[in-house]
C-alpha cells in the first residue's frame, strides 16, 4: 500500500473497478470472491465489534443522567434528521415525476409481502427471547438492546461490576485492532463487489429506470450537502468541507458495501481520527446510528412509493402522504443494515397505502444501483450525528462542573 493514503486507495479502486466491469462485463465476475471475503471479514467483526463497543460506550457515561441525556440527543437528532429526509424524498418525488412513461405491463415474478410484518412487530422484534441466540444469528437490532440493557446494568452496580467493565472495555480494544487489520483490505474488496455489478447490469439496464435512481441520487445528495452541511456548521461547529473528507472513505466504502452494519468499524475509525469525535461518543452513538439511522433508506421510500403510484396512475391523498412519512420514519428504524433491506421495506410502505406490489419487481432490478447512495447517506449522517452530540457534550461538561470529562 506504501505511502498511499486510504481515501486514494478507495479512488483508485473504484475507478478500476468500474473500467474491468465495462470492458468485461458478466466475465468480471470472477473476481467476486476478492469482495466476498472482504464482506465476510466485515461480517466477522460486526457482532463482537457492535456489542463491546455499545457496552462500553453505555457504561463508561458514568451516571444514568449522563446517558440519559446523550441518549435523549442521539435519538432526537436521529428521528429529526429522518423526518427531513422524508419529506426531502416526497418532495423529489413530486417534482420530477420518476413513475411518469414507465412500462410495468410486464414487471415479472413479484416477490412474496408476507414477511415484513407491522410496525408494532418491528418494535417488539428488537426485545431479544434469548440473547445468545440473537449473537449467534447476528440479529443487530437485538443485541444493540441486549448491550444497551447490560451497559446499563454496569452503570448501576457500580464498582462491583468494573470485572465485567474491563473484560468488555479489553475485548472492544481487541476488535479495534482487528478492524484496522481488516480495513487495509478495503481497495481489493471495493474492486471485488463493484466490478461484477457493472459487469452484470452495464448500461442497458439503467436506461429504462434512469430517472428513478437519479431522483434518488439527487435528493440523497441534496440531504446530504444541505441538511448535514447546515448541522455540522451550526450545530457540530465544523467547516462542512473538513467534515465531508474526514468521512469520505467511510462513505465511499458504504457506496461500494450497501451495508451500514458493515461500514461501521470505518466510521468509527473515521469518525474518531478525523472528525476528533470522543471514543466515548463514538462507541455509544455509531452503533446505534448503524441500525436506527437510516436517512438514505428513509429518502428511498418515499421516492420509490411515489414512483410506483405515479407508474400505476394512482393519485396519492394528503393522509397516504403522511402515512408514507410515518412508515418510512418508522420502518427505516427496522431496516437492518445490511445490503437490499430497503427493498423489504419498501413492501410494507407499499402496503399501507394500498399501492400495487408488482412494481418492486421493476424496482428491484436496479435496487442495487440506489442502495449505493442511500447507504453513503446513512453512514454520512450516522458520523454527523456523533460530531454533534460529542461537542453538545464538550458544551455540557464546561457548563456542568460535576460532568465527567469524555
Amino acid at each position: 500500500m506504501g505511502k498511499i493514503g486510504l481515501l486514494p486507495q478507495i479512488l483508485i479502486a473504484f475507478v478500476i473497478a468500474i473500467i474491468a466491469g465495462v470492458i468485461f462485463g458478466p466475465s468480471i465476475e470472477v473476481v467476486q470472491p476478492l469482495g466476498d471475503l472482504f464482506l465476510r471479514l466485515i461480517q466477522f467483526i460486526i457482532v463482537p465489534l457492535v456489542a463491546s463497543s455499545l457496552i462500553v460506550g453505555v457504561a463508561s457515561t458514568g451516571s444514568m443522567k449522563t446517558l440519559g441525556r446523550i441518549g435523549g440527543k442521539t435519538i432526537g437528532y436521529y428521528i429529526g434528521t429522518t423526518l427531513i429526509a422524508v419529506t426531502i424524498g416526497l418532495t423529489a418525488g413530486l417534482l420530477f415525476s420518476p413513475g411518469s412513461g414507465v412500462d410495468i405491463s410486464n414487471p415479472g415474478e413479484v416477490p412474496e409481502a408476507t414477511e415484513t410484518g407491522s410496525v408494532a412487530d418491528i418494535f417488539l422484534n428488537i426485545i431479544p427471547t434469548n440473547p445468545l441466540e440473537s449473537l449467534s444469528t447476528g440479529n443487530i437490532l437485538q443485541i444493540i438492546f441486549f448491550s444497551l440493557f447490560l451497559g446499563i446494568g454496569i452503570t448501576i452496580v457500580g464498582k462491583k461490576a468494573d470485572p465485567v467493565y474491563h473484560f468488555f472495555d479489553g475485548l472492544a480494544e481487541i476488535m479495534y485492532k482487528i478492524t484496522w487489520i481488516i480495513m487495509k483490505l478495503i481497495p481489493i474488496g471495493i474492486f471485488g463487489l463493484l466490478a461484477p455489478i457493472i459487469g452484470q447490469y452495464g448500461l442497458s439496464v439503467l436506461l429504462p429506470l434512469i430517472k428513478l435512481i437519479s431522483v434518488v441520487a439527487l435528493a440523497c445528495i441534496v440531504h446530504a450537502f444541505v441538511t448535514y452541511s447546515i448541522a455540522v456548521k451550526t450545530l457540530g461547529k465544523m467547516n462542512p468541507f473538513q467534515f465531508f473528507k474526514g468521512i469520505a472513505p467511510a462513505s465511499l466504502v458504504a457506496f461500494s458495501t450497501q451495508s451500514s452494519s458493515g461500514t461501521l468499524p470505518v466510521t468509527i475509525k473515521c469518525t474518531e481520527d478525523n472528525l476528533g469525535v470522543s471514543k466515548k461518543i463514538s462507541s455509544f452513538v455509531l452503533p446505534l446510528g448503524a441500525t436506527i439511522n437510516m436517512d438514505g433508506t428513509s429518502l428511498y421510500l418515499s421516492v420509490a412509493t411515489l414512483f410506483t403510484a405515479q407508474a400505476f396512475g394512482v393519485e396519492l391523498s394528503f393522509g397516504q402522504m403522511l402515512m408514507v412519512v410515518l412508515i418510512a420514519t418508522l420502518g427505516s428504524i427496522g431496516t437492518a443494515g445490511v445490503p437490499g433491506a430497503g427493498l423489504v421495506m419498501l413492501v410494507l410502505v407499499l402496503t399501507a397505502v394500498n399501492l400495487p406490489l408488482e412494481a418492486i419487481a421493476l424496482i428491484a432490478g436496479v435496487d442495487r444501483f440506489m442502495d449505493m447512495f442511500r447507504t453513503a447517506t446513512n453512514i454520512t449522517g450516522d458520523a454527523a450525528g456523533a460530531l454533534i452530540i460529542g461537542k453538545s457534550e464538550e458544551s455540557a461538561i464546561k457548563h456542568d462542573p460535576n460532568s465527567e470529562a469524555s
